[in-house]
């Protein structure tokens, strides 16, 4: 494990959206929902759960819009109004944290995944070498 003083920043694809984490996140999963492929736009999406308390700066406009998902709580994924890029997410399940998109970190030593949410959708190329599915959830 690193240090309780990494710090992460997270941005979007043109760098008008910056998020700074102190510390290391709660948990690192990947999901394979139909919805998480479709907000990504790719075989599934690779998020790390910070607590609220973690993020130390946050600039840049974003707008946010809410799904329900299959358990009928609702997801909101917050993007950059300028590029579009999700930088991260929230859950009605998940108290007082958020979930970063991992890609927006760029940070090639990033943790990886340490369980993929629903395996049944995934495309059936997608191995995730040592990551166990968590079920559908």
């Amino acid at each position: 494990m690193r240090s309780s003083q990494t710090r992460q920043t997270a941005t979007c694809s043109c760098r008008a959206v910056e998020l700074v984490f102190a510390g290391e996140p709660r948990r690192v999963y990947a999901c394979s929902c139909l919805e998480c492929q479709r907000c990504t736009g790719s075989a599934f999406s690779y998020r790390a759960i910070y607590a609220d308390s973690a993020v130390v700066s946050k600039k840049g406009e974003t707008k946010s819009w809410r799904r329900s998902g299959s358990s009928g709580r609702w997801l909101e994924q917050t993007f950059c109004t300028a590029c579009g890029s999700v930088v991260f997410m929230r859950a009605e399940a998940m108290k007082d944290a958020l979930s970063v998109s991992v890609g927006c970190l760029e940070d090639r030593d990033f943790l990886a995944p340490r369980m993929l949410h629903w395996p049944d959708r995934k495309h059936r190329w997608l191995c995730l070498g040592g990551v166990p599915d968590a079920g559908s959830s």
